[in-house]
């Protein structure tokens, strides 16, 4: 993969941020834009076993998907404070994934406030991200293909991005927002995964209080290298193919393939699975 490093900025007007960076549809990382917020100093792995200790959590890992499974179904549950002392303890591929503050623990919105980066963000939609050393996220792009502020605290993060005009090179899964599952983004094996050689992307990494501005329907593919969370806000997608396509998938894609799902079980699973390799190929013209 030919991958280039995030440009990084230690901070950021609104002026600069939509000249430079959104307009463009370009990723950025910003390195000290919420020193002023109370969650720059509070936010923290302890701070969160005291203020959400006692919530159950839904916890994803990195198993393949399997036709029994919902639309984000998570795969286990526990309480917050048992799942923060599992991440002090040791590795574990358990992650808090799309975990609603507003929702779930109202008293965090006190120590963050909504940044004017020129565009409308979704004020009741903050997202809360945690994750073990080593655990992943699959290459994925967000259904909505909205514009992503990644606010990144306790810990270190490896981030790996692509755009849409990268989807002919990716192993893109039909009638889904995921590659292949079975690709190893930080070390992949271009004899399996030979379209990979051609994808253009970014990598970013991430320590406590930087933030990432991810462009309309960025794939991205994350890594924590050590314990640690994030928490995103997001403003809908501005350009109207892209828009479009998330109408689409919420109302279309998603209701569709669970019907699959049902209809056939494992079979569309691995039928799908199958024809991310065989059209990226026959585009390519690989045999």
């Amino acid at each position: 993969m030919q991958l280039q490093e995030v440009e990084r900025v230690k901070t950021i007007t609104k002026k600069d941020f939509l000249k430079n960076y959104f307009k463009p549809q370009k990723p950025v990382v910003i390195e000290r834009f919420v020193e002023d917020w109370p969650a720059f100093k509070k936010w923290n792995l302890d701070y969160m076993a005291d203020v959400a200790g006692d919530k159950t959590v839904p916890l994803y890992d990195n198993r393949p998907v399997d036709y029994k499974d919902g639309f984000n179904e998570p795969h286990a549950k526990m309480k917050m404070r048992e799942y923060i002392d599992l991440l002090k303890r040791e590795p574990t591929k358990f992650r808090i994934f799309l975990w609603n503050i507003l929702k779930e623990v109202p008293v965090l919105q006190n120590d963050f406030s909504y940044p004017d980066f020129g565009l409308k963000l979704m004020k009741g939609l903050p997202m809360l991200f945690f994750g073990g050393k080593d655990s992943y996220t699959f290459m994925h792009y967000d259904i909505d293909l909205a514009n992503i502020f990644h606010f990144h605290f306790h810990g270190k993060k490896q981030t790996i991005l692509f755009d849409q005009k990268q989807n002919d090179y990716l192993y893109k899964i039909p009638h889904s927002l995921i590659t292949r599952e079975d690709i190893d983004f930080t070390n992949p094996d271009y004899e399996k995964w030979p379209a990979l050689k051609k994808a253009k992307g970014y990598i970013a990494h991430l320590e406590h209080g930087n933030v990432l501005y991810m462009p309309e329907g960025y794939w991205h593919y994350m890594r924590y290298l050590t314990p640690g969370f994030s928490m995103s806000l997001r403003a809908i997608a501005r350009n109207p193919k892209n828009f479009g396509k998330a109408l689409y998938n919420i109302f279309i894609m998603r209701h569709y393939d669970n019907l699959m799902r049902r209809l056939k079980g494992q079979v569309w699973i691995d039928a799908k699975n199958e024809k991310a390799i065989t059209r990226t190929h026959r585009k390519l013209g690989i045999s």
